[in-house]
């Protein structure tokens, strides 16, 4: 790998921020040293917070911040790569921190490249760095967000969002996701993988990917849809209308649509395609998965239907999804 040159990295972190938004992407920026670990670190790693010292957060567990933010001259900020805020419970109360939302304007405005996590997303928004952007947060606060931001186009579904050089992402762990994606942009994708096989990384998931899986969903099922769910998983391949679903859980067709709406927050349509998606993907990862193969076996009338589900759900291809495994063997792809 030809030697590159340190990129220094600022996180902004605050009282009762999440832990893991401070210590995840930066754990994964800072495991880029070991790719050659004879030559220059890739990320110089620096954490401001409003003073120096230790910093509480909500796991109870005190992080040590390296400066105030009040130390931080003009001169150091032209020289920040990357400028990362992170969330948390504190976030309101950091937003009423007039001195910290200036900060985050001049850092943000003077970094190469900015960043959030979670709810760090507020503070970009309230220092005018989203205005007329494309932006996610955690999905908890998303509705709230975008009532008080009117300006940003707040994408409440996305692991994380880049428009041009601001990026922000959705809650906690999705923040090791977008600082693996900040790795490939800055080092290449196989540096990048190399880092998520290191830490354990499920997958290196696409921004598009929906913050929720049909799994995460089915286990939040309430007592009216539990029956349909389970259905939907044990019946993939089969008759998952409307109207077969809702004859499965011993409901009307306009019943289930409401227990969908109100235990679920989507239609079962879907969450069907959810579903399928989900079984799909696990397949794909197989080697040799070909995708006429796939999709026939998770209940797609063709490949091509499978593919516009994942472009839908997750924001990219299936053989592209399958691309991010790197897996040996290849099967076959019309997708």
């Amino acid at each position: 790998m030809p030697t590159v040159p340190t990129r220094r990295v600022m996180m902004l972190a605050f009282a009762d921020c999440q832990i893991l938004d401070v210590t995840g992407p930066l754990e994964i920026l800072a495991s880029a040293h070991e790719i050659d670990p004879a030559a220059p670190p890739p990320y110089a790693i620096e954490l401001v917070a409003e003073r120096a010292g230790s910093l509480t957060t909500t796991a109870g567990v005190s992080l040590i911040a390296d400066r105030g933010f009040g130390e931080v001259s003009a001169r150091d900020l032209a020289g920040v790569h990357t400028f990362m805020v992170a969330g948390g419970n504190g976030t309101l109360g950091a937003l009423r921190n007039a001195d910290l939302v200036a900060f985050v304007r001049k850092a943000g405005l003077s970094a190469t490249r900015v960043a959030s996590v979670c709810s760090g997303s507020a503070l970009l928004a309230a220092a005018g760095l989203l205005d007329g952007r494309r932006a996610t947060s955690h999905w908890n606060v998303v509705d709230t967000l975008t009532r008080a931001y009117p300006k940003v186009r707040f994408e409440p579904d996305a692991i994380y969002v880049r428009d041009g050089h601001v990026w922000t992402s959705a809650g906690i762990t999705a923040g090791m996701d977008l600082a693996v994606a900040l790795v490939e942009a800055d080092l290449g994708r196989e540096a990048a993988l190399g880092i998520a096989r290191r830490h354990v990384l499920y997958m290196m998931r696409p921004g598009g990917q929906s913050q929720f899986s049909a799994e995460l969903q089915r286990q939040g099922a309430g007592a009216k849809t539990e029956a349909a769910v389970a259905f939907i998983a044990a019946n993939l391949t089969g008759d998952l209308r409307a109207a077969a679903i809702a004859a499965a859980a011993g409901l009307s067709e306009r019943s289930l649509l409401r227990a969908f709406h109100d235990e679920l927050g989507m239609t079962p349509a879907e969450y069907v395609e959810r579903a399928r998606v989900d079984a799909a993907r696990r397949k794909l990862a197989a080697p040799g998965a070909a995708s006429k193969s796939v999709a026939r076996q998770c209940g797609f009338s063709s490949a091509e239907l499978m593919r516009r589900a994942f472009h839908r759900t997750l924001g990219v291809s299936p053989a592209d999804y399958r691309a991010r495994f790197a897996t040996a063997a290849r099967g076959e792809d019309h997708a």
